[in-house]
């Protein structure tokens, strides 16, 4: 069963000949706008109970747009959203809030605005004020306030009642990293109990490690919806090639594929081999490995450097470089010859999946000349066979020395 529902949403910006006819093309008259931006258009999709999704785009794609016309801060031109729940909203920096009025004074009103009484209110304010951690601030008006402050009342009052819907903007990036930790943290705490979570983020750790779905927005339309690794990798395609005319998904196994580039050379093989020499695809804990990458010019080039990451089951980036920062770009190469990058190094990760991402380029970023970015190029597993037992993504090698201390020291 849906929480929440949108169907064919979409928001216009329309200028009138005068006011008059405005209000009588509100009245039903046929007086037509002389001027019609759409900013939102056709935007379709449902979250179930307990379900997360992420809104990702480029800056201006409609993702704010969005979340307004979910909350009903703004009246939509097409379309409905259907809601059953109770929706808690962290929208733009400081929207609602005045600033002559102090944060007690509006987590008060906040509050009253989502639907509680006055009695729900009080009983629920000494849990705002201990989560939002601004002291003294919190009785001083709004005004005085940074904007990491503000964050931090406005998060809490959204969060404290527990809503069943809970919608955030790209505001938790504002302030400091503690209480981005904290957010955070209380986030998956609701998640584990079943809320709902619509979230727009540039973050593509946090939408990967919260969300079940992501949405691609780009110029008011709904491009392409997935599991977020998919479509963050589709999405990072996209800017590299703006025309998006040479971005490619390859669904053939398990996992989506996303390459992109304007062809002038290309990946013809991939391999990662173990200490031995050996192909494969499960490595130790610590263990020297070799990725080789053979690479094809396709066409005659100024400049030739090749990249590579490697990142974990999330997409969170454990490692990256290339041959322009490393000082080996290979000059005028020609085309039909081949090269062999050979990339040796330790396998200082933790258990788990990783992926690895390949890029040929002009210089030290993909963003000028895109010739070939591959996503999941190849995938690899780590195990431990010989290590202490640990955890985390990464393995270090810690000396831990224990000593027994009198009392006088």
């Amino acid at each position: 069963m849906s929480v929440l529902s949108v169907s064919n949403l979409g928001k216009a910006y329309r200028s009138y000949r005068s006011e008059w006819h405005r209000l009588g093309r509100l009245m039903g008259l046929p007086f037509y706008p002389l001027e019609e931006a759409w900013v939102l258009r056709h935007v379709s999709f449902d979250i179930g109970r307990g379900e997360a999704i992420g809104i990702i785009g480029q800056n201006g794609a409609g993702k704010s747009t969005l979340l307004k016309l979910i909350t009903g801060t703004l009246a939509p031109s097409e379309g409905h959203v259907h809601i059953a729940g109770r929706i808690g909203a962290i929208l733009e920096l400081g929207m609602g809030f005045h600033p002559e009025m102090s944060g007690r004074q509006n987590a008060r009103m906040a509050a009253g605005l989502m639907g509680y009484n006055a009695d729900q209110i009080e009983q629920a304010m000494p849990d705002i004020e201990d989560f939002a951690e601004v002291g003294e601030y919190f009785d001083e008006p709004v005004r005085t306030y940074s904007s990491g402050m503000q964050v931090r009342v406005a998060f809490s009052v959204a969060t404290v009642f527990k809503p069943e819907i809970l919608i955030v903007d790209e505001a938790l990036a504002v302030g400091d990293a503690y209480f981005q930790h904290k957010c955070f943290d209380r986030i998956r705490e609701f998640r584990e109990h079943g809320m709902t979570l619509l979230i727009v983020s540039h973050n593509r750790g946090s939408v990967q490690a919260l969300c079940d779905r992501a949405i691609l927005l780009e110029k008011g339309l709904a491009i392409r919806e997935g599991p977020p690794e998919e479509v963050f990798d589709f999405y990072n395609a996209t800017l590299a090639d703006t025309q998006a005319r040479h971005v490619f998904v390859d669904k053939s196994g398990d996992r989506a594929k996303t390459r992109s580039g304007t062809g002038e050379a290309r990946v013809s093989d991939i391999a990662l081999l173990n200490s031995k020499g050996e192909e494969t695809e499960y490595v130790s804990v610590g263990e020297t490995v070799r990725l080789r990458v053979r690479v094809e010019v396709v066409e005659d080039l100024e400049l030739l450097v090749f990249g590579f990451g490697i990142r974990d089951r999330l997409g969170q980036t454990m490692y990256g470089t290339n041959t322009w920062h490393t000082e080996q770009t290979l000059n005028k190469p020609t085309a039909g010859e081949i090269y062999e990058f050979n990339v040796t190094f330790p396998a200082n990760l933790g258990v788990g999946s990783y992926s690895v991402q390949t890029a040929l380029t002009d210089r030290d970023t993909h963003l000028n000349a895109n010739y070939e970015w591959q996503d999941l190029a190849l995938v690899f597993n780590v195990i431990n066979k010989d290590k202490p037992t640990f955890v985390g993504c990464q393995w270090y090698e810690p000396v831990i020395s224990v000593e027994r201390r009198s009392d006088d020291r």
